[in-house]
């Protein structure tokens, strides 16, 4: 099984982070029980001083390399994937895309609704790239911003509601969509270190909602245990 996780500067993270994507990794290698592989056409992390997804200082020196696969971008969001997904997916054969997007869109390029559009674009290309590819969604998660501005609280509010109705209408028997749900008791307060990107803790409970998922909608992996998928 293949696995491809997409997502904007919460996803790819930056020098020196470990990523919600080596927690997952970890969790897989501990609990999938079988051969399965992590793609994606790219593998660096964002190094802020050269203010370019360059670097490949990841906190822990022994994710290698075949593990650190993704498609993911510091300011990128739907609509940025929307061309690469059909291309990515189809090139590196992937069977299962985790995906969490949605916050830069409604932050900086698109309301709502238009950002909801673009995840129905994705939906198509990526079934266009592979016919019986599955997804996992996560909602957005508010970050700091939403606190003092109440206009972009609520178009996060309306974007997960219309997340939600996306993966119902599009979800089919050979191409399945599952919605996550906000990582339990994440707080950006304790989760991140500056409002909006994850932190360790912060890290576990993303991987650890995209467990859960996998785990009790499809079978894929077990429960997740953040003191054995350290």
């Amino acid at each position: 099984m293949r696995f491809m996780f997409v997502g904007d500067s919460m996803t790819i993270g930056r020098a020196g982070d470990y990523t919600w994507r080596y927690r997952m990794w970890q969790h897989l290698n501990a609990t999938f029980g079988g051969p399965y592989k992590i793609v994606g056409p790219r593998c660096e992390v964002y190094d802020t001083f050269a203010d370019a997804p360059t670097s490949h200082e990841y906190a822990e020196p022994g994710f290698p390399d075949h593990a650190r696969r993704h498609l993911a971008g510091w300011g990128e969001g739907w609509q940025h994937m929307v061309p690469l997904i059909g291309p990515a997916a189809r090139a590196g054969k992937a069977d299962v895309l985790l995906v969490s997007l949605g916050l830069i869109d409604l932050g900086f390029y698109t309301d709502a609704p238009q950002t909801a559009a673009n995840v129905r674009r994705f939906v198509e290309e990526a079934r266009a790239g592979r016919p019986g590819i599955r997804m996992v969604l996560l909602p957005v998660i508010p970050n700091v911003r939403a606190e003092s501005d109440a206009p972009f609280a609520a178009e996060v509010t309306r974007f997960n509601e219309l997340l939600a109705k996306a993966a119902a209408d599009l979800s089919t028997d050979a191409s399945p969509i599952l919605l996550g749900a906000r990582p339990s008791s994440y707080e950006i307060h304790h989760d991140t270190y500056d409002g909006t990107h994850p932190n360790a803790s912060g890290e576990h409970r993303i991987a650890g909602e995209f467990a859960s998922v996998l785990h009790q909608a499809w079978g894929i992996g077990a429960p997740y245990r953040p003191d054995r998928d350290a």
